[in-house]
C-alpha cells in the first residue's frame, strides 16, 4: 500500500492526461516503465543474501484482494542492488541478537498496483474484509489512503518487511475460504505468522498499523522499534503509517514506476 490523498490523486491523473495528449513520442522514462527487462541495476535479493526469509503474500491468494496479484510470476523479492546490500547489511546487525528479516513484498510491478485499484473499485468484492479492512468501509480506500494509483514500491527500493525470531518456524499455507480473524485481534487469535508480534498482521488497513501509534505499547512497540532503529539507521525511511514499509534512500530510480513482472527471468535477461 501507499498513501495518498485525494487531491493529490487528482492532481496526478490530470498531469498524466495532460501529457499523454502533449507528448510526441514516448520518453526513454515511459521506456523504462513499459519494459519487459529489468534495469542491470536489479537484483534478487537471495543473490545478495540467501538468509532473509522470503514470504511473497502477492503471489499468493492470503493478501487483501484474495488471489494472486498480476505480474508475480514467481515469489522471489526483486529490488534495486543498493536497497538489497542495505538489507543484508541490516540483516547482518539483526543475526547477531538472534533475529531474522522477513520481506512480504519488494518491487512491485505497475500492472499488480493496477489489479489493486481494479479491486477497490470493485464494491462488491469484499471476500478479504474480515481479516484484512473489518473497520474500513471500502467506499473509502482511496479518500484513506490505503489505495493509490501509483506505489512506491514499482520505483524498485522500497519493500515490507518485518522480524522473525530465530530459530524460525515455518508458517502454515493460507487455505482459501478458511474464517478470517481481524488483523489487530491477539497475535493469538489471528492468522499464524511466525514473525514477532508487531500489534498486526501485515497489510492491516487500520491505524493501529501507524508505526508510533500510542495503543501499542510493550513487546510490540519494542519489536517495531527495533525494526525501525535498524532500518533507519542503514538508510531505509518508514512510512509511518504502515510498520512494515520502508525505501532505501537515495533511491536510484525515484521518478520512475516500472512495469517488468517478477521474476527471475527478466534479471537474468538484464545482465
Amino acid at each position: 500500500m501507499t498513501r495518498l490523498t485525494t487531491v493529490a490523486r487528482g492532481l496526478i491523473t490530470a498531469f498524466a492526461a495532460v501529457l499523454a495528449a502533449t507528448a510526441p513520442a514516448p520518453t526513454a522514462t515511459a521506456q523504462a516503465r513499459t519494459g519487459a527487462h529489468a534495469p542491470k541495476d536489479f537484483v534478487a535479493l537471495r543473490s545478495v543474501d540467501p538468509t532473509i526469509i522470503q514470504e511473497m503474500r502477492y503471489f499468493t491468494p492470503h493478501n487483501f484482494v484474495g488471489e494472486r496479484i498480476d505480474g508475480y510470476a514467481q515469489p522471489i523479492c526483486v529490488l534495486t542492488r543498493p536497497a538489497a546490500q542495505a538489507l543484508h547489511r541490516a540483516q547482518t546487525k539483526l543475526l547477531r541478537q538472534g533475529y531474522t528479516l522477513k520481506v512480504y513484498d519488494c518491487y512491485r510491478p505497475q500492472r499488480a498496483v493496477d489489479h489493486f485499484v481494479r479491486w477497490a473499485e470493485d464494491l462488491d468484492d469484499q471476500a478479504m474484509k474480515g481479516e484484512f479492512y473489518p473497520n474500513v468501509d471500502k467506499t473509502r480506500l482511496f479518500t484513506d489512503g490505503y489505495i493509490a494509483e501509483k506505489s512506491g514500491h514499482s520505483r524498485g527500493s522500497t519493500l515490507d518487511v518485518t522480524l522473525v525470531k530465530l530459530p524460525a518456524k515455518p508458517t502454515r499455507p493460507y487455505h482459501p475460504g478458511e474464517p478470517l480473524v481481524p488483523c489487530f485481534a491477539p497475535k493469538g487469535e489471528r492468522f499464524p505468522d511466525n514473525s514477532v508480534d508487531m500489534g498486526t498482521g501485515f497489510d492491516c488497513f487500520d491505524t493501529l498499523s501507524h508505526t508510533l501509534d500510542p495503543r501499542v505499547q510493550g513487546e510490540q512497540r519494542a519489536n517495531r522499534l527495533l525494526l525501525k532503529s535498524t532500518l533507519e539507521g542503514l538508510g531505509f525511511v518508514n512510512l509511518a503509517e504502515e510498520w512494515w514499509h520502508y525505501t532505501y534512500k537515495p533511491e536510484p530510480y525515484p521518478d520512475t514506476y516500472f512495469d517488468f513482472p517478477v521474476s527471475r527471468k527478466v534479471l537474468t535477461s538484464a545482465h
